[in-house]
C-alpha cells in the first residue's frame, strides 16, 4: 500500500523505496519492530529504477572481505527468500537459478585471480580454479587461447530481481512500514542532525533516523543535506540475444572488460558496461551499441556467438561510486550523526541489498554493526578521499 499524504513525524525515514531501501525497511521490521518507518518512494510503479532493468545476478567472486561476506549472506537470504519474505496470499518466490558464475582473464592477470581466489576461499567460497584446457573441457565453445586462468564458482546465480524488490516491499510493509509517494526536495538541518525532510507534495516529515537510500539519485538526495556523496547514474544497456547455431548453457561470464552475460531461456542475457559513459540521469536507447560493441566481444570469447541476433535492448542505471565502485554504508560521524547511507553500490545493489539493509538496521537499531563489520566502506573514506578498491573484476 502507498500512502500520499505524509505523516507528521516518524522513528526512521528512508529515501528511496527501490531494493536496498526496502531491505533496509525489511530488516527494521525484523529488529526493531516497535520503530515507525516511512519509505519516501517518487515512483511507486519503479517504471524507472535501477533494479527492474538489471541482470539479477549474485556472487562471491569479489576482493575485499565486506563484499565476499555480504554476497555469502545475500545468497543464503535469496535461497531462502520465500521463508524471509512470504506473506499470506503471496508467496515470495523469485526464481533462484544457481547457474554459477565464471570469471576468465588473460595470462598476465592470473596472479591476481589467484590472490582473489585464495581470499574468497579463505572465507568458506566454493571456487574451482581453472587453466585453459579445463576451460575449455567444461565450456567446449569457449576460446581460451588467449587466456590464462578462469575462476568459476558454482553455487552463484542469478535470480528475478523485481520479484526481490516487490517481496522485500510487501514484506516490509506487513510489518508496519508506511510507502509514501512523494519525492525529498529540502532538509532542516542542525550542526549534528537532521530533524526534518520537506517533500515535493508541500509536506514536512520529521525524523529520528534519515536514511539515504536513493541509488542513482543518492549523491543530489545528499547534498540536500550538505554531505558530499560522489555516487553519479551511469547508463548501461542489458540485452537479450540469442545463438544462430547450437551452444552449452553458460553460467554468468565475466572479464577484465566487463563483458558479463549468462544463459537465459533459449538465449543469453548481459551487456559490456562503458565505464566511461557521460553521467545523468539517460534512458535513450543506442540501438547499434550492441552490434558495434558486445557482438565483437561474445563472438571473440565464443566464436558459435558469430551467429546471434539481438531481440531487445534496454538502459539501466548503476548507482556509480566515483570515488572506489564500492558502495558506500555507514552513519555520518562527523557530520548529521543521525543520516545513514547506503548507496553507490556501482552495479551490485540487488547482490548486496540484503546484507546492506541488514548491516544499515542493526546501526540504527543497536548503535553499531552486530553481525558483518563494515566499516571500511563507511563514510570517512570517502571524506578523506581514501579509496578502498576491488581488486577483483567489477
Amino acid at each position: 500500500m502507498t500512502e500520499t499524504t505524509p505523516p507528521a513525524r516518524c522513528d526512521i525515514a528512508i529515501i528511496g523505496g527501490g531494493v536496498i531501501g526496502s531491505a533496509v525497511a525489511f530488516f527494521l521490521g525484523q529488529l526493531a519492530p516497535g520503530a515507525t518507518v516511512c519509505v519516501i518512494e517518487p515512483d511507486p510503479t519503479y517504471a524507472l529504477a535501477s533494479t527492474p532493468r538489471a541482470s539479477g545476478g549474485c556472487r562471491v567472486q569479489f576482493s575485499c572481505p565486506e563484499n565476499i561476506d555480504m554476497s555469502l549472506f545475500s545468497l543464503q537470504f535469496i535461497r531462502d527468500f520465500a521463508r524471509h519474505a512470504s506473506v499470506p496470499g503471496h508467496p515470495a518466490e523469485i526464481g533462484w537459478v544457481e547457474g554459477g558464475y565464471l570469471f576468465v582473464v588473460g595470462p598476465d592477470q592470473v596472479a591476481g585471480l589467484q590472490a582473489n581466489v585464495a581470499a574468497q576461499r579463505a572465507r568458506g567460497c566454493e571456487v574451482d580454479l581453472l587453466g585453459p584446457a579445463e576451460l575449455r573441457e567444461r565450456f567446449p565453445s569457449m576460446r581460451v587461447d588467449d587466456l590464462g586462468a578462469g575462476a568459476h564458482t558454482p553455487r552463484d546465480g542469478w535470480c528475478d530481481p523485481e520479484a526481490m524488490l516487490r517481496g522485500l516491499r510487501r514484506k516490509a510493509i506487513a510489518q508496519g512500514a508506511v510507502y509514501l509517494a512523494d519525492r525529498v526536495v529540502g532538509a532542516e538541518v542542525t550542526a549534528t542532525q537532521v530533524s526534518a525532510l520537506r517533500l515535493a507534495g508541500g509536506g514536512r516529515l520529521a525524523a529520528e533516523a534519515v536514511v539515504n537510500a536513493a541509488g542513482a539519485w543518492a549523491g543530489e538526495v545528499a547534498a540536500l543535506m550538505g554531505m558530499r556523496l560522489p555516487v553519479s547514474p551511469l547508463k548501461r544497456y542489458e540485452h537479450y540475444f540469442t545463438c544462430g547455431a547450437p551452444m552449452e548453457r553458460l553460467p554468468y561470464v565475466k572479464d577484465l572488460a566487463r563483458l558479463a552475460f549468462r544463459s537465459e531461456g533459449a538465449g543469453f542475457s548481459g551487456g559490456l558496461v562503458d565505464g566511461s559513459a557521460r553521467r545523468g540521469v539517460d534512458f535513450a536507447v543506442d540501438h547499434g551499441y550492441f552490434e558495434r560493441v558486445v557482438w565483437p566481444a561474445v563472438a571473440h570469447r565464443f566464436p558459435p556467438l558469430e551467429a546471434t541476433r539481438c531481440h531487445r535492448t534496454w538502459a539501466g542505471l548503476y548507482e556509480q561510486c566515483e570515488l572506489d565502485g564500492n558502495p558506500v554504508i555507514g552513519r555520518w560521524n562527523r557530520g548529521l550523526r543521525n543520516l545513514y547511507t547506503a548507496a553507490g553500490f556501482s552495479g551490485h545493489g540487488m547482490m548486496h541489498a540484503p546484507a546492506a539493509g541488514r548491516a544499515v538496521a542493526e546501526l540504527i537499531a543497536f548503535g553499531g554493526y552486530q553481525s558483518l563489520d563494515l566499516t571500511r566502506l563507511g563514510v570517512e573514506r570517502v571524506e578523506d578521499h581514501a579509496p578502498y578498491r576491488e581488486r577483483g573484476i567489477l
